[in-house]
């Protein structure tokens, strides 16, 4: 007897919408057994999955009163209808298996299920079979045309819960791994910094004290050592700032600060860099123009420094660096500006990013392990602010960020006050 139309397409559009909603795709794909066996007029329905390593077929989802009898059973593909389902990857109706040696009886010993029909569907991951989707026993007539139709489009809802299923399950591994992977590079950032404050101080201090007993015999010698046991410091100093940050253990030493002063003393502080490099460095503040905000005067330093010093070392000679601030609404827009070589399009949504470096051929060129513009991220995140960058590769770049004037106090620092407190 045929199932109303009416009835069929409200039946699958219930479970096809279920899809979208499903939280735990047992339940679901029971829900699609217990469907298929309503609409196809069968007695009971199973579906099985293929074992690559066996090759064989065994039962993935079964009703709940046969589940322990056949949980380690096994279909072989030779000398069973799911078998035949499987290898030829088209549906089979057999409407009396005791006339077909294609049925597998063995289960049915197993079970104490008398067979007596069969329906079954291959399930299909991107045209290649792994399972079988079966119904038994029509209670009234012989499997039709219609039923082969009812039994396939549910057994591709089926493959969809079980590919959703798999995807699901491949992001949550990918975000345990991820997290994993961050927790320890944390760790081992934390560690390393930790360790090498230490023995670098102690090259730094006996350095410099040695720079003052060898005169200039070896002062050259002697000032290699300092400039490169400073480079490290950098290096170290700036990988603490992101790891504190991103751990909660960095701290804003909140002051009413003058950034219109950060930028002047920055701006002086890398004016003979620039003048040795042939590169014009320019304040664009409007005269007498004060720009207070509530900040950290150092961390803000730092982060104009950084984004100065990568202005001054990526524009060629006869370029020049312009930097700016003016008042926006609330905040204290920062911008520095350049001519320099520009940044490709594929690595502006990076360069914010720990250890990205833009172009090999300029990081060789030019050094650095893509530190800076990550700890001026932090740095300006920290303080409630936001910072991005504008760039066509050969024309040049505008950093920019903005400060809030007032952001919501932290816990006072017993730190000396910054040089750039008002």
């Amino acid at each position: 007897m045929a199932v109303d139309q009416s009835k069929l397409l409200a039946r699958l559009l219930e479970i096809t919408r279920n899809l979208g909603t499903m939280v735990d795709i047992e339940t679901y794909i029971r829900s699609i057994l217990s469907a298929a066996a309503e609409l196809t007029g069968s007695e009971t329905a199973s579906l099985m999955e293929y074992d690559e390593v066996a090759q064989e077929l065994y039962f993935k989802y079964v009703p709940w009163f046969h589940r322990d009898k056949v949980n380690s059973a096994r279909i072989p593909l030779k000398e069973s209808a799911a078998g035949w389902v499987f290898l030829n990857v088209k549906p089979l109706a057999i409407d009396d298996v005791k006339n077909d040696s294609r049925h597998y009886g063995k289960i049915d010993d197993l079970t104490g299920f008398a067979t007596r029909s069969i329906l079954g569907v291959p399930l299909l991951l991107h045209g290649r079979p792994v399972g079988v989707f079966e119904v038994f026993n029509k209670t009234s007539g012989n499997y039709s045309g219609e039923d082969i139709t009812v039994l396939e489009a549910l057994a591709s809802l089926v493959t969809t819960a079980m590919q959703n299923d798999m995807l699901e399950g491949n992001a949550i591994t990918s975000q345990n791994e991820s997290r994993d992977l961050d927790r320890l590079k944390n760790e081992f950032i934390a560690i390393t910094s930790h360790e090498l404050r230490t023995p670098l101080g102690l090259i730094l201090g006996h350095a410099t004290f040695l720079r003052e007993l060898v005169g200039e015999d070896y002062g050259e010698q002697v000032d290699a050592i300092i400039r490169n046991a400073a480079r490290l410091k950098e290096i170290i100093e700036s990988l603490s700032s992101v790891d504190n940050y991103q751990t909660g253990g960095a701290r804003l030493r909140q002051r009413k600060v003058s950034v219109t002063r950060i930028i002047e003393d920055v701006t002086a502080s890398f004016r003979d860099i620039a003048l040795q490099k042939g590169v014009a460095l320019k304040m664009g503040v409007k005269p007498g123009e004060d720009l207070f905000v509530d900040a950290d005067g150092s961390k803000t330093a730092i982060v104009l420094s950084n984004l100065v010093k990568n202005a001054i070392t990526f524009t060629n000679e006869g370029g020049y660096v312009i930097v700016g601030g003016e008042h926006q609404p609330g905040f204290v827009k920062v911008t520095v500006e350049d001519n320099g070589v520009g940044i490709p399009a594929k690595d502006l949504p990076h360069i914010f990013e720990r250890f990205y470096q833009v172009e090999s051929h300029l990081t060789r060129r030019h050094g650095g392990m893509g530190l800076g513009l990550s700890v001026a991220k932090v740095m300006i995140e920290m303080h409630g602010g936001r910072i991005w960058v504008e760039s066509t590769e050969g024309v040049g770049s505008i950093f920019t960020f903005l400060l809030p004037v007032e952001m919501e106090k932290q816990e006072p620092d017993p730190d000396p006050v910054s040089p750039f407190v008002k």
